[in-house]
């Protein structure tokens, strides 16, 4: 099994990044209900980051989770008929720590699950947390046993029915779900996103109002231009760039595709056989990931962020966006409600697209944060009951919505408030479309060999960009001159063809 080199969310990830919501290490040991069972395992890292209908078993005498002998799919499950005479447990592995605590501001599990066992009162689940997730879910994958569900860590396309059954066949599937496309391999669906992300930036609005700012930036100047006023103006730290947890750094690569060129093709289908991608954009220097890394070194050239990179804090951010004593961060929308949360300024916090504008047009890199998986070894009841939860938590949960995300059930059409600039301005929602499926790994392989593991935790290459932009020791053109010789040297060693 290929596992890439470097990792990190949801992707979102999924990224998709994406990236997904972090987690708080201080939530407690355990907690219990009469319809879950939740614990929380810390790893040694702090927070982390930021995949025809059936009929009642009961009445048949075909196995759990089979349906006229064939295993049951996410489709053929209806709430509420499916499943309701089943009698067991599961076990899901989540990054969401946060949400173990009873004061989690928003709904924490047990409320979920207590939802959940009015409908299903004899499928327990049973919630292990972890704090290192991205690392220490990859171990537990490789070393099997490790429960039902899990969110679906970073492995290559070709390792997914190794690892997991799948959900169905993609149209079926897509007929359903939303953001479906990270984790189908071979026409099956083996990933259902937990929630949908778009890429943005949090800010204060107060901060942004008090700094004279009365129309949101639409192009790096424009943006550079803000920070520059918030720091005249006011006490704020204009950028706070989260540099020391990490993987906030590398949060920064998921704007580089729909937002930077509005392209959905860019990440997995031309990135890969560009030449020189990280280039200054000979038509418009504005766009493209060149511009987007350009924001942050400028920001850092200027002295647009906290006195200190090294020092930053993640949970104390929270409270500082909050309260006033930070302009904004490049974060994802799911970054919104913990920081509405964090406070007693709720109002004052909001969310704005990316300041890169194409062809007179904004995008917002939009897709799914971490996806739920369920084990290849599962059982066939475990299985069902598995399916059930997933489905369950997709479409009457609330969560994806209650979490500040964009729908994932195809039906649902809610979008959070906190979008508002977004639907305002006519901001495009840009979702990355696969790699053809001769070439579905090879992502992986070029993130591998270059070790800018874009997308997949290449935190220290942007971390370098602060630290060279600080130190005044290595202008941004030199740095980007350095990442498209480790990228053409990839696509040398693994002899892909250059189409742009």
């Amino acid at each position: 099994m290929k596992f890439q080199k470097a990792t990190a969310l949801t992707l979102a990830a999924a990224m998709s990044a994406t990236l997904a919501a972090c987690g708080s290490s201080t939530a407690p040991q355990s907690q219990t209900n009469s319809s879950a069972a939740v614990s929380e395992t810390s790893a040694a890292a702090d927070s982390t980051e930021p995949s025809a209908d059936a009929e009642a078993s009961a009445a048949s005498e075909e196995a759990p989770g089979e349906v006229d002998g064939a295993t049951v799919t996410y489709d053929q499950i209806e709430l509420g008929t499916t499943g309701t005479d089943l009698n067991t447990e599961i076990k899901l592995l989540t990054h969401r720590t946060d949400m173990m605590a009873d004061d989690y501001n928003g709904t924490n599990w047990n409320a979920y699950l207590e939802e959940f066992g009015k409908v299903y009162p004899g499928i327990k689940v049973n919630i292990e947390a972890i704090t290192d997730y991205a690392s220490e879910s990859l171990l537990r994958l490789q070393a099997g046993g490790w429960g039902d569900i899990m969110m679906i860590p970073a492995v290559d396309k070709a390792d997914l029915s190794t690892y997991f059954t799948s959900f169905g066949d993609v149209e079926n599937v897509e007929s359903q779900v939303n953001y479906t496309k990270n984790f189908e391999y071979d026409g099956q669906v083996y990933g259902i996103p937990s929630t949908a992300n778009a890429q943005g930036i949090v800010y204060n609005k107060k901060v942004f109002a008090d700094a004279g700012i009365t129309e949101l930036p639409k192009t790096p100047d424009e943006f550079i231009g803000d920070l520059q006023k918030i720091r005249d103006n006011t006490d704020a730290i204009p950028l706070y760039t989260n540099y020391a947890a990490g993987w906030t750094m590398g949060a920064w690569d998921a704007y580089i595709s729909g937002t930077a060129t509005g392209d959905p093709d860019y990440m997995n289908n031309k990135l890969i056989h560009t030449k020189d991608p990280f280039a200054k954009n000979a038509d418009d220097p504005g766009t493209y990931p060149y511009a987007v890394y350009k924001v942050l070194y400028d920001a850092v050239s200027k002295q647009l962020i906290e006195d200190d990179y090294t020092t930053t804090d993640w949970e104390g951010c929270k409270g500082m966006i909050n309260n006033g004593q930070i302009a904004c961060m490049v974060l994802g929308s799911w970054a919104v409600t913990q920081m509405q949360a964090a406070g007693p300024n709720a109002e004052d916090i909001g969310y704005m697209p990316f300041p890169i504008t194409v062809d007179g047009k904004q995008y917002a890199s939009a897709g799914p944060d971490y996806n739920f998986g369920i084990s290849a070894e599962c059982d066939a009841t475990n299985r069902e009951a598995a399916m059930i939860f997933i489905k369950w938590f997709t479409e009457k949960s609330g969560f994806s919505y209650n979490e500040g995300g964009l729908p994932i059930a195809a039906d649902d059409s809610r979008v959070p408030d906190l979008y508002k600039p977004f639907t305002d301005n006519d901001v495009a929602f840009v979702a990355d479309n696969p790699a053809p499926a001769e070439e579905a790994d090879l992502p992986n392989e070029m993130n591998s060999e270059s070790e800018l593991a874009i997308n997949a935790g290449g935190n220290e290459k942007v971390q370098s960009i602060v630290e060279h932009a600080f130190n005044g020791d290595e202008d941004f053109d030199s740095i980007m001159d350095e990442w498209n010789q480790k990228w053409s040297d990839a696509q040398d060693s693994l002899g892909v063809e250059i189409l742009n």
